[in-house]
């Protein structure tokens, strides 16, 4: 009895211990890159262009003095009259077929403009492309072919699934070389690098290069999950895909009507760091800060101010300023929506019905001009000749016009030339009332700014000396 106890106990163990190993055997073995490339490179075109670029008049280096001078006649016959003519302009891209009938994506940057398009498929046949619709705003096209069959279709995924660290396959035609092939990780994921209103990339250090623009980020299961769009030139591998669930959304808007129509809300924002965070009493920097609410918009209509935090919009928090500008697109024209703002200290709900985002010296007298010694700023009344001398955008609040290298305006980067609207939340009119206001702080208290410079509104922070 007690030998098959132990005979049976010695059995569930081998079992066990030859199951755990060939679970993390089969864990660390890599994709089947070889099979996935065979299944895949179907899908993948490349694109060639061609756009007819007409050459700018010369420029001729010819006297420009008055009265027809000798010289200015002969440089002008030599030169401006010379003979010019128009030149195509060749380019490669990538791209996906999405629909059996031949409808296929890519970047809006691979064919705008062009001429001419030409589609290869994987298996060398060619034909003529047709721009249906362009989304200059996030960069990307769908074009059509008529290949008489059906065709090979890449299938789109979920771009939010993704985690940092997965497998991804890229398949596109760098530098002309097509179809090639190259793998990596997600790097990283909601990067933002100035491409764009809407940029949230997915970032990979799969080899991505010229020309692979517009095609495909696969994951392990073999689908669409980005569409490669930028590289750094001077990062050594790094690249960045538009994540598809962007461009899911408004494929229908570019088969249907050729052009994105997004939503409009209908302010200016901008990020909230800890020190304007902490002049509002909020405990958290997340949000998008309001600076600006454009008159008879969404937003005015509905109640929105100037100074209001949004944390949350139709449900889905605010946690980066570039979140709002992309669930505000996502939205759908003429749809109501809660939008949740922190404000006075406390959070209160608004709803706006969304709109339709539619596609501009004279010496000064004494009493007139204040030195903030505890700011290091001397600010002056708007009058009309400062408005003429700054080329300001309006003639309201007052005016920076100096600023100390050393003081804690500066360290603020506030510049000459700014116009202060508030100081902690209250309008100033004149260098009296803010001499007052600031006149009754104490040293080491933050004063929030409301400023602008040239035509934007921001809010800022100065420490008092």
């Amino acid at each position: 009895d007690i030998m098959n106890k132990l005979l049976r106990i010695k059995l569930f163990l081998l079992v066990a211990l030859l199951t755990f190993g060939w679970t993390v055997s089969a864990a660390a073995q890599p994709p089947d890159f070889v099979s996935l490339a065979e299944q895949l490179k179907p899908a993948v075109v490349n694109i060639g262009t061609a756009k007819t670029v007409k050459p700018k008049a010369p420029m001729y280096p010819g006297p420009q003095g008055p009265g027809g001078d000798m010289f200015e006649e002969f440089f002008e016959r030599f030169f401006r009259n010379a003979p010019q003519s128009p030149h195509k302009q060749r380019s490669l891209g990538s791209g996906f077929i999405i629909s059996q009938d031949g409808y296929i994506l890519t970047n809006d940057h691979v064919v705008d403009g062009a001429d001419e398009i030409k589609v290869k498929l994987s298996d060398g046949r060619e034909f003529t492309g047709e721009i249906r619709g362009l989304d200059p705003k996030l960069d990307l096209a769908l074009i059509k072919i008529d290949a008489g069959e059906d065709l090979p279709v890449a299938r789109l995924g979920d771009s939010e699934e993704i985690k940092v660290g997965e497998w991804v396959m890229a398949i596109g035609n760098p530098f002309g070389l097509e179809q090639t092939v190259t793998v990596g990780i997600v790097s990283a994921k909601g990067r933002v690098i100035g491409a764009g209103p809407y940029d949230d990339f997915i970032q990979t250090d799969a080899s991505i290069n010229p020309g692979n623009s517009g095609g495909p980020l696969f994951n392990m299961q073999g689908e669409v999950i980005g569409i490669n769009t930028a590289i750094v030139a001077q990062g050594q591998g790094i690249g960045f895909a538009i994540p598809v669930n962007m461009a899911k959304q408004i494929i229908p808007q570019l088969r249907d009507e050729g052009r994105v129509t997004r939503g409009w809300l209908g302010v200016t924002v901008q990020a909230l760091n800890k020190e304007l965070a902490e002049s509002f009493d909020l405990d958290t920097t997340h949000g998008a800060l309001v600076n600006e609410v454009i008159e008879d918009s969404p937003a005015d209509k509905a109640g929105l101010k100037r100074g209001d935090i949004i944390v949350e919009y139709d449900g889905k928090q605010v946690d980066e300023l570039n979140d709002l500008p992309r669930l505000v697109a996502a939205t759908p024209v003429d749809e109501t929506v809660s939008v949740k703002v922190f404000r006075d200290g406390k959070e209160r709900t608004i709803k706006v019905k969304i709109g339709r985002l539619d596609d501009g010296e004279v010496a000064l007298a004494a009493d007139d001009e204040e030195t903030g010694g505890a700011l290091g700023l001397t600010v002056a009344n708007v009058t009309p000749e400062l408005v003429e001398r700054y080329s300001l955008e309006s003639d309201q609040g007052i005016l920076i016009t100096k600023i100390d290298p050393e003081g804690p305006a500066a360290e603020a980067n506030l510049r000459v030339g700014d116009l202060v609207f508030e100081a902690d939340g209250k309008e100033v009119g004149s260098v009296k009332e803010f001499e007052e206001l600031v006149g009754k702080m104490k040293s080491g208290k933050v004063l929030r700014l409301l400023i602008q410079r040239r035509a934007t509104l921001l809010y800022t922070t100065v420490t008092l000396e």
